[in-house]
């Protein structure tokens, strides 16, 4: 009998630096927009000065890279793409991780639902975020399943045990170490298989080749 890997479809997500990165690096947001068109949404990250200007990813990714190389990279990149995916939006940002803050997915998600997924290796904080309305309902750090947070922290817990997430917080020298182990690799993977149960969205590379709408992320 085979087995599918529900990981295998987000490996990409997670190359290492030493591999190349993978087509969004190492540093990067992607949040999943329901109930607002995708003009709106470049509208929300742009403060309402920018409806965005018809791109491809590499438009955008120079964009980002550029704003990068501007300001050191402490700010992120500056820039975000968006385009319709079924009854979502996807908003992608190339070397940034503005999505997941707690006051900006809070903005961004008033009078609609948001879901972001932030890989920062630098950072070591990956970090999910699942707002409706201006309240977060579930959050997490990616390698830190069992210190969930928000309004509803256990909303996605049957999600989360299909994907195979220790939901319990360790006890002892041991089981802290298994726990480290086993989410130190899957971290990202799993929080975008994760995404895709609960927006219906799988996040494949080919959804990078799709025509967006591009403008910029204004700091809060």
């Amino acid at each position: 009998m085979t087995t599918t890997d529900p990981l295998a479809p987000f490996q990409w997500l997670n190359v290492s630096e030493s591999s190349g990165g993978g087509a969004l690096g190492t540093i990067f947001s992607v949040a999943f927009f329901r109930g607002l068109a995708p003009a709106e949404v470049v509208r929300r990250f742009s403060r309402g000065e920018d409806s965005g200007q018809e791109s491809d990813f590499g438009g955008l990714d120079d964009k980002a890279y550029e704003f990068v190389t501007e300001t050191g990279g402490g700010d992120g990149g500056g820039h975000v793409g968006v385009f319709q995916a079924g009854e979502w939006c996807v908003a992608v940002e190339p070397h940034g991780w503005m999505a997941t803050l707690h006051e900006v997915v809070t903005e961004l998600s008033r009078g609609c639902e948001v879901l972001a997924v932030t890989r920062h290796d630098y950072a070591a904080e990956h970090s999910f975020e699942y707002a409706i309305d201006g309240t977060v309902v579930t959050g997490y750090r990616l390698r830190h399943p069992y210190e969930r947070y928000g309004s509803a922290s256990d909303r996605l817990n049957g999600f989360m045990r299909e994907l195979g997430m220790g939901l319990d917080e360790p006890e002892g020298e041991a089981a802290w170490d298994a726990a480290w182990e086993d989410n130190y690799s899957t971290a990202v993977p799993r929080a975008f298989a994760l995404a895709a149960k609960v927006t219906g969205v799988s996040f494949t590379p080919d959804m990078l080749t799709r025509p967006m709408l591009v403008g910029p992320i204004v700091e809060r």
